[in-house]
């Protein structure tokens, strides 16, 4: 069953190289503390991880890297690195990512952080081992290094003529070596792969059918399965949880009964059948008696619910006298910003393939973070960490944690109680219900343009955990009874602007509901707070939003990346809403700005990459029904890899904060989750989707920063901000549906007549 690294390389030479893990930034993607801070997971051992370079007798490079790629690019771009520091083809170089027995732990795939974390020093290991390679074939030859070349994986002594490929210089030798930091890299004005567009390696077997997700596994004697889930839909634990399925009925199968397999798992039942259409009618006939569960705390009203949570005051930043300078004169105002509850929304429900063997596990899982969710298999399963391996696939799109790792871990289960390999694939249903959304958020600001011209800021972000543990371990009862506070509310709460006197405070608070990380993180809802609430103080001071943000700017990556947006999108200086935005159809037309970077959390130097949206809308003044036209994004991440794999994900990132804005949020009731369909649970349709003209900012020498969630963080302050400048309305809590902008422009609508007839009648 094993296939260890070092099995797997033997035969092969190979130059594996040892580096330590950038601790700041993987402290924040371990990110699992309690009140105290400490994260409690221990790091790779020594807090050092590996990176492997390992040649084959054929001349090709296997790279070796903990993360996965998510449809992101990440396996194209690490290649990219390894071929222009070794001087081989990209043709030449392969990726191996997130197999628990062949890479190294390198934490989990998060925080757009797997460029900037793993490609400087993956870069230092690919030079170190051409250095490596050179001064062999120097030694070989007896002559100075210095007076080699090397290209296409091949190094030359241009004295003599003579060359040696890398494969002939190992000749099966497995050299190991620590990271020398000091080990020269490339000038970057000398690469030839890295920083050109190259097509993505996944696409061409993602087009043709290949067998690269994980949906297509199949094994020999594989049994098919589903589940019965218990009538607690996305609840978080509580003392019901694990006691509540009292008995079932094998017998209302009727004629599937001797087709089928039922295995009990704590609240959890699984059906097992030969063919995969038997296991998913019974799971739909089996009877089941089930116990009731306590009422879930009524959510309609959201920002009262998060608002009376329990909570832990945590102190981010405090500057100045913010007390005494919102008591003084200017204009200082208060909002409340709300961010509902959301899916991940995987097109492809979760699935995954377990098989025991010699009394251990492979799995073969989409997850996003195998080596965790190794770590947690060890628990549940009572297994050294040895004999469970995590095979790492292709899956349906999660951003963040969605049930991959769930549907893993079950697998496993039901493979173990029934001896063969199972196939567990989640019904839609399932997906939409027991998928830990993406938690909610309560903003509350006060603050304002103090009569000296200069910004106070009072901000308090309350953040229900995102701590889901294993579903499997809640319902077998190893889940422990007090959940973890997760501390990220902190995400980007501070805002990035000159403010004399702030105060910022995060509520560290127990989760409503389950839920665990979605795309941009605490950030995105944070932001949306932030430069909503810009734009509110642009707009009571009479000023445009774009110049008045500019004059409380102070870095000069956003003040180039801000200007460049507008310049790109055109954009006209306005004071206040656009009274001429009504257009011959009859729509309202409106443009909106945001900014920001997407910090990770409080520690410093954790931030990805800065950008800005300029969005233009339509509005519907009959139905409040709006439509994002067109964005305008720039986007600055240092130097980019792959610049074609960039764009793919700021556009990406747009299309699916369209989305969130306007259309989506989770709807409860006493039980639970109830949307079970994309019918309850709408997104954006392809003739929804805007335009995006988007402006990718040069390097300039600056080190790469992650690009797979900043360009979502500005979205929804921006779309909100263009639906002002339409009508009039500001909204303050996502998403932005049809009936929330038509009621406010009818309240609008109220007020305005009010005045007329209070100045008729005076």
């Amino acid at each position: 069953m094993k296939t260890t690294r070092r099995g797997f390389l033997k035969g092969m030479g190979y130059v594996l190289v040892a580096y330590a893990a950038p601790l700041p930034l993987m402290k924040d993607a371990y990110a699992a503390a309690g009140p105290g801070g400490d994260t409690g997971v221990k790091l790779v051992p020594g807090d050092r991880v590996e990176s492997f370079i390992a040649v084959t007798a054929e001349g090709n490079v296997i790279g070796h890297n903990g993360h996965v790629d998510l449809g992101t690019g990440l396996r194209t771009a690490y290649a990219q690195i390894v071929a222009e520091e070794l001087d081989v083809p990209l043709a030449r170089v392969s990726m191996v990512l997130g197999d628990s027995d062949r890479t190294p732990n390198q934490g989990p795939t998060i925080a757009s952080a797997s460029i900037q974390t793993a490609a400087v020093p993956m870069r230092r290991a690919a030079a170190q081992a051409r250095a490596y390679l050179v001064n062999a074939a120097a030694t070989r030859w007896g002559v100075d290094a210095a007076t080699l070349t090397v290209g296409d994986g091949q190094i030359r002594n241009p004295a003599t003529g003579a060359t040696l490929d890398y494969a002939e210089l190992l000749e099966g030798r497995q050299v190991e070596m620590a990271l020398d930091e000091d080990a020269p890299i490339k000038d970057p004005a000398t690469y030839r792969i890295v920083g050109q567009s190259i097509p993505r390696v996944d696409i061409p077997a993602k087009v043709t059918g290949g067998d690269i997700y994980v949906h297509d596994v199949r094994l020999p004697d594989m049994l098919h399965a589903r589940l019965i889930h218990p009538p607690y839909p996305g609840r978080d634990a509580g003392d019901f949880v694990g006691g509540v399925l009292r008995s079932y009925d094998a017998d209302s199968l009727g004629d599937l009964k001797p087709a089928v397999r039922i295995v009990r798992l704590g609240d959890v039942l699984g059906v097992l059948a030969e063919r995969e259409e038997d296991a998913i009618l019974a799971s739909r006939r089996l009877a089941v008696t089930w116990a009731d569960v306590p009422a879930l705390r009524d959510m309609s009203d959201l920002a009262t619910v998060l608002d009376k949570n329990p909570d832990s005051l945590r102190e981010l930043a405090d500057e100045g006298d913010v007390q005494a300078a919102l008591n003084g004169d200017g204009i200082i105002q208060r909002a409340t910003y709300v961010w509902p509850y959301q899916m991940h929304g995987s097109i492809g429900p979760s699935c995954s393939v377990a098989h025991w063997e010699d009394d251990g596990v492979t799995i073969w899982t989409g997850s996003q973070n195998p080596h965790n969710l190794h770590e947690d298999l060890t628990k549940l399963l009572g297994l050294p960490p040895e004999r469970i391996r995590l095979r790492r696939l292709e899956a349906a799109g999660c951003y963040g944690r969605n049930c991959a790792d769930d549907v893993s871990a079950e697998a496993a289960l039901l493979a173990r109680e029934a001896g063969r390999p199972v196939r567990l694939q989640y019904m839609r249903e399932d997906e939409h219900q027991w998928e830990p959304k993406g938690t909610a958020q309560l903003m509350q600001v006060h603050g304002g343009l103090t009569a000296a011209g200069t910004l106070a800021y009072d901000f308090r972000v309350s953040y229900p955990s995102n701590g889901a543990p294993l579903m499997a371990s809640l319902y077998t009862g190893q889940a422990d009874a007090d959940p973890l506070v997760f501390e990220m509310g902190d995400r980007t709460a501070i805002p990035q602007y000159r403010v004399q006197d702030k105060r910022i405070v995060a509520r560290d608070m127990p989760p409503i509901v389950r839920a665990s990380w979605l795309r941009g993180v605490a950030a995105l809802p944070n932001v949306f707070a932030h430069e909503s609430f810009m734009d509110e103080l642009a707009v009571a001071a009479g000023e445009d939003p774009i110049a008045f943000r500019l004059r409380f700017m102070e870095d000069p990556r956003p003040i180039a990346l801000t200007k460049a947006v507008a310049e790109r999108a055109g954009w006209q200086p306005r004071a206040r809403p656009n009274p001429q935005a009504r257009r011959a159809d009859g729509l309202l037309a409106g443009r909106g700005f945001s900014q920001h970077q997407y910090v990770h959390g409080a520690f410093p130097g954790t931030g990805a990459a800065w950008c800005a949206w300029v969005a233009d809308v339509l509005v519907d003044p009959a139905t409040g029904y709006v439509r994002v036209e067109r964005v305008t994004v720039a986007h600055d991440c240092g130097e980019m890899i792959n610049p074609a794999g960039v764009r793919h994900q700021v556009h990406g990132n747009v299309v699916q904060t369209v989305s969130r804005s306007l259309k989506e949020h989770v709807h409860f009731d006493a039980h639970g989750v109830t949307d079970r369909s994309w019918g309850g649970y709408p997104i954006l349709t392809f003739p929804e989707v805007p335009q995006i003209d988007a402006v990718l900012m040069p390097g300039n020498g600056n080190p790469p920063l992650g690009a797979g969630e900043s360009a979502s963080v500005p979205g929804p302050a921006a779309i909100a901000n263009a639906i002002f400048d339409a009508t009039g309305v500001r909204l303050r809590e996502a998403p932005f549906l049809p009936e929330r902008v038509k009621a406010g422009m009818d309240a609008l609508q109220a007020q305005k007549n009010d005045q007329d007839q209070a100045g008729r009648t005076a």
